[in-house]
């Protein structure tokens, strides 16, 4: 198979969907790898690197998708993009498409097979392709809010740890997956007084245990969520309902209970957001202010830090991959965890959730690809 990788042109993202380990991988199973020239540039790898892997350059990513049976890549593809993209081909990236539907209007257009990184599934119900950029935003989500509680930088003017004889920062994280396990490990690391909440009580216990008593624990209900907003100096949204737009847990009306110059990161913004005022920014104009409140809600937090990212991201997309490139459709077939990445295929919207987001019918998958 043709396998293709275009330079990702979102705002200020570095990523790349195919590091040269990673093409060294496809070239050893037979396939040929086109990579645009300078997709790699972000994370430090020059088209020579490319090159010795076995890949070819080409000169635009007209190039890449016109000659590609596959198109991997790290953001959802921009309008240029999934204009470009045809019926019969395969795209496999990260998708988010509930709160997107001019985005899923272009996929369906186009007749491609898309397969949403942030759907496929794993033995133990996880979902091992979104876990690496959810380790990443996690943690980059303190790091941003750290230094958007900066008074110069429109926050209270708080340090997170707090120095002897001064409180620390109060910090609440809205979700205990992934997330909010990273979020929360480094706000207790710089000395926050962090609070999670969740609504799955065995999460909360193994949150409660692996924290030994450092971070709080409490059942999310209105009042509880109330309760930790109107405290916290930082508030971190970090809930998901795999594929589907992310709840609006915090309302407007809420802001006014909240601490002036206090920050949200709100990481659920891909999904469209837990915040009722939250829209994508992006790293070039991070932030904005309703209320008094600052908002931080850039849709692609781990392109900050590309070498890390692409490097993780591409250790957890390479397996599927490898078998999207080895079998083709067969191989979505064939495994459900890989089929439940199937988001669009043939004009169809395949998942569930996406579907009831946006008001499509959906076409299980399944009866899609003829499964007896």
């Amino acid at each position: 198979m043709r396998v293709g990788c275009p330079k990702e042109i979102k705002n200020h993202e570095y990523r790349v969907g195919l590091t040269p380990g990673s093409v060294r991988e496809y070239v050893a199973h037979g396939h040929e790898v086109i990579i645009e020239t300078k997709a790699g540039a972000g994370i430090g790898a020059e088209d020579d690197a490319y090159r010795a892997a076995g890949a070819k350059i080409a000169a635009t990513a007209k190039d890449v998708f016109e000659k590609s049976d596959m198109i991997v890549k790290v953001k959802e593809p921009q309008p240029s993009e999934w204009a470009q993209l045809r019926d019969g081909q395969i795209l496999y990236t990260y998708l988010h498409l509930a709160p997107d539907p001019e985005q899923t209007k272009g996929l369906l257009n186009s007749g491609v097979t898309a397969i949403a990184y942030e759907t496929v599934t794993d033995v133990r119900g996880g979902l091992p392709l979104l876990a690496p950029m959810s380790e990443v935003a996690g943690r980059l989500a303190i790091q941003a809010g750290a230094t958007s509680l900066q008074k110069a930088n429109g926050g209270r003017g708080i340090l997170l740890g707090g120095v002897p004889g001064v409180l620390p920062a109060k910090v609440t994280v809205i979700g205990g997956g992934v997330v909010g396990l990273h979020a929360a490990r480094m706000a207790t690391g710089l000395g926050a007084d962090v609070s999670i909440l969740d609504r799955s009580i065995p999460r909360l216990r193994q949150l409660d245990d692996l924290f030994a008593g450092r971070v709080h624990t409490r059942f999310s209900t209105i009042d509880a969520l109330e309760e930790e907003v109107f405290s916290a100096d930082l508030v971190i949204g970090a809930v998901l309902i795999p594929g589907a737009a992310a709840p609006k847990l915090v309302t407007r009306e809420m802001l006014s209970g909240m601490k002036k110059g206090a920050v949200i990161v709100d990481v659920a913004i891909d999904q469209g957001g837990c915040f009722e005022t939250s829209h994508a920014t992006t790293h070039s104009d991070p932030t904005y202010e309703v209320d008094g409140v600052v908002h931080y809600c850039v849709a692609n937090m781990p392109g900050a830090v590309p070498i890390t990212s692409a490097q993780a991201l591409n250790n957890a997309t390479l397996f599927y991959g490898l078998q999207l490139a080895d079998r083709g459709l067969k191989a979505i077939a064939e495994d459900r965890h890989l089929r439940a990445g199937l988001n669009v295929h043939k004009g169809r919207v395949t998942n569930k959730a996406v579907a009831e987001a946006l008001g499509y019918e959906n076409h299980a998958p399944e009866t899609m690809l003829k499964i007896a």
